[in-house]
């Protein structure tokens, strides 16, 4: 596979009053990217953070921003994030359907990569479109949880997805998102994923980097495999 592991860390699991600092320590860890939560409480219930914060924390870091929007109407916040210095731009098939192919011309066109995310109940056919179009998403981000609130148990019969999306994409950048940690990550890793949330697992970790690492290995190990 054509693929390199990319570990981030959830910061909807930092302390939000130290953001800066907190990023830095992941960095420091070895996270690759930090993924950031954006939700609107509307899509999903909860309510977190939107492009002023995205913009406060990229003036401290050049990390890549991996943003997750949890949001009902994606084509609003392209501008707005783009601006902010999102790096990543990645929105729910659910509520694209319509208007995909303007979305990621426009993500695209703001210098962000895009990239589409599905709900545990949404069939995973319904991302292939968005991947085998001319202009294509970069990313598939596959929910092992529900959207919308940190700390839930992972759904291994997720990984299904996983597997069909990369036996049909070899080099496609597979992400996972949801009760990823050193008990999980073998099962991601070895259904094919390489981009690998993981909030409260690292976060709540007594050695962050430990864990980081083990993800890492587990993805390196997977990719071998194949």
């Amino acid at each position: 596979m054509g693929v390199t592991p990319k570990i981030a860390p959830s910061m909807l699991s930092s302390d939000f009053a130290n953001l800066a600092s907190e990023a830095k320590r992941m960095l420091d860890f070895g996270a690759d990217w930090l993924h950031m939560d954006i939700m609107d409480g509307h899509f999903v219930p909860n309510l977190t953070i939107g492009a002023p914060v995205i913009e406060s924390l990229r003036k401290h870091t050049k990390a890549y921003l991996d943003c997750h929007l949890m949001v009902a109407n994606p084509i609003d916040y392209v501008e707005p994030m783009g601006k902010a210095g999102a790096s990543g731009f990645t929105f729910h098939v659910e509520i694209s359907k319509d208007n995909w192919q303007e979305l990621i011309q426009r993500i695209k066109s703001k210098g962000m990569r895009p990239g589409v995310a599905l709900k545990p109940g949404t069939p995973i056919e319904e991302v292939y479109p968005l991947v085998d179009s001319e202009n294509p998403v970069e990313m598939v981000l596959v929910m092992t949880v529900e959207p919308g609130f940190g700390g839930q148990k992972f759904m291994p019969e997720m990984m299904d997805k996983v597997r069909v999306l990369r036996k049909k994409y070899p080099s496609l950048d597979i992400e996972v998102d949801g009760g990823l940690g050193p008990s999980t990550i073998d099962m991601a890793a070895s259904a094919g994923a390489n981009c690998i949330v993981a909030g409260s697992s690292v976060f709540g970790a007594p050695e962050p980097a430990a864990v980081i690492s083990l993800m890492r290995k587990s993805v390196l190990e997977n990719q071998e495999k194949c």
